[in-house]
Order: structure tokens, then sequence, then C-alpha cells
């Protein structure tokens, strides 16, 4: 089944940040950590999303990430794998952050 990524059915959350303040560390491909500032944290159906963005970056470069209870009921943030998921979270995020006209 898939989710309905629709802006109505977003839930806001602030679970990452209640567990890790308002920056994580990543570990890249080749071990490097690098920090990224949660700029947004959200659920979609009870799936949670994370997206990071690097401290010197622009708006526009951002990283989206499940959010995913580990079994001691902490939290890690895991890739998206499926390009489809991955796009219809961004392009919500998109939605979210740049509206498109004014819709009052």
């Amino acid at each position: 089944m898939m989710s309905d990524f629709s802006v109505e059915n977003i839930v806001w959350t602030q679970a990452l940040k209640e567990a890790f303040g308002e920056s994580v560390e990543l570990e890249d491909d080749k071990g490097h950590l690098e920090v990224y500032d949660i700029a947004a944290e959200f659920e979609v159906d009870g799936q949670g999303y994370a997206i990071l963005v690097q401290p010197d970056r622009t708006d526009e470069e951002y990283e989206v990430l499940r959010i995913v209870k580990n079994a001691d009921g902490g939290l890690e943030l895991a890739t998206i794998d499926d390009d489809e998921e991955w796009e219809n979270v961004s392009e919500l995020y998109d939605e979210l952050t740049f509206p498109e006209g004014d819709e009052d």
C-alpha cells in the first residue's frame, strides 16, 4: 500500500530534536562524521521522516532520511532506498517550505 504523501496527512514531530538536540552527526560512506541541522521532521501514515541540512549548505540542498525506532526504542536515521518514496517526501517538504502562491 502506498502512503498518501499529501500535506493534509503530515504530522509534525519533535522526536529527533528531543533525542538529539538541534543537530545530528551522520557518518558518510568514507566513515567521516558530518554534522547536520534538523530542519524538519514529520510523519506520513505513521512513518517518520527527517530533513537534514548541513550548516554551510544552502536550503535547497538537504538530506531526506527515515526515522526508525531500533530494538531498544531509540531513534535511528535510515537512508530511503526507494526512489519514489524519496521523491514523495522531498516534494512534500518543498511544498511545505516553498508554497506556490498564496493559498489563503
